[in-house]
């Protein structure tokens, strides 16, 4: 009898935990899904009041994909790195080990505001303008410290069997680590990356005060249509040199959409803000199915 009640308890209690969760997704998806088009998806935002031009926020979705890109190849690198030294060289090290482990700790629970103030005060002041590099970095700190610490744990689960054997076939240390360690623990820490990305498609704070928004396509994106089309030559080398120009521009973003449609009083502004919402939930969703389902595969051929 105290089994089975501990059971009904238990399972009482998941259902409690899991009751937020449903009603956070039915409320943004029985709002949002009405409204989801097509023309949505590929459409720049219309002023207010006027019914005869499409309504979309595609501009929002490319400028986060560009500005969660930017964090990618600003935090996996020296994240993994860090992941690395914890893991392999920790132990020697434990000193400069340990204070790195606390300061990577820490900087997981930073507001995300305070990182956003940062970013500007070395980006946005230094550059004289909000700007989808100073969005990047931002969010490119926030993913650093999940990046570092999901490699080192995912490090550490790779049996040290596969080391030994390494080092008995005269493999070096860091042969043993790039050929052997690391592929082994790739899922995980690929998951760890998606799993970082998705949180940092979902700030919105450090957008606010880094990247800004804009109504427009981001510059990146026309001067990319401009390249593609025009003939091989000087002027596309020209082009070519006018890129890193474009991400110092405002650039917008789903999440600083949904914030500022969601306050608007106009209803059409509302209602896109629950169709953005739905769509960076299947993205984040979409992320979180696709990190599994890799490390699942891994798993099964190992």
């Amino acid at each position: 009898f105290f089994s089975r009640g501990m059971t009904v308890i238990a399972f009482g209690l998941t259902a409690l935990a899991l009751l937020p969760l449903f009603a956070i997704l039915s409320k943004i998806l029985g709002e949002g899904i009405s409204h989801l088009s097509w023309e949505v998806l590929v459409s720049l935002p219309a002023p207010v009041g006027v019914e005869d031009q499409p309504n979309g926020f595609a501009n929002a979705i490319l400028g986060t994909a560009l500005m969660v890109g930017i964090a990618t190849l600003f935090s996996v690198p020296i994240g993994v790195m860090t992941g690395i030294f914890l893991s392999e060289f920790g132990r020697e090290n434990k000193a400069i080990a340990n204070t790195i482990r606390f300061i990577t700790v820490i900087l997981s629970s930073v507001p995300s505001i305070v990182v956003g103030v940062f970013s500007y005060s070395l980006i946005v002041v230094t550059t004289k303008a909000f700007s989808g590099v100073a969005g990047g970095f931002a969010l490119g700190i926030i993913m650093l410290p999940v990046v570092a610490l999901t490699t080192e744990q995912a490090l550490k689960l790779v049996p040290t069997s596969y080391r030994l054997a390494s080092a008995g076939l005269g493999g070096g240390r860091f042969q043993t680590i790039f050929r052997i360690i690391i592929p082994s623990a790739l899922p995980t820490i690929t998951t760890g990356i998606l799993l970082a990305a998705s949180r940092a498609a979902g700030e919105t704070a450090p957008l606010i005060v880094t990247a800004l928004s804009s109504q427009f396509w981001p510059p990146l994106v026309d001067k990319l249509g401009e390249i593609i089309q025009s003939p091989i030559g000087a002027e596309t080398i020209s082009k070519l040199k006018e890129i890193p120009e474009t991400l110092l521009t405002p650039t917008p973003s789903l999440s600083v959409l949904i914030y500022s449609y969601a306050s608007s009083p106009y209803k059409e502004q509302n209602e896109l803000a629950w169709t953005a919402a739905s769509v960076l939930l299947g993205m984040v969703l979409i992320a979180s199915v696709a990190s599994r389902t890799v490390t699942r595969k891994r798993l099964q051929d190992q």
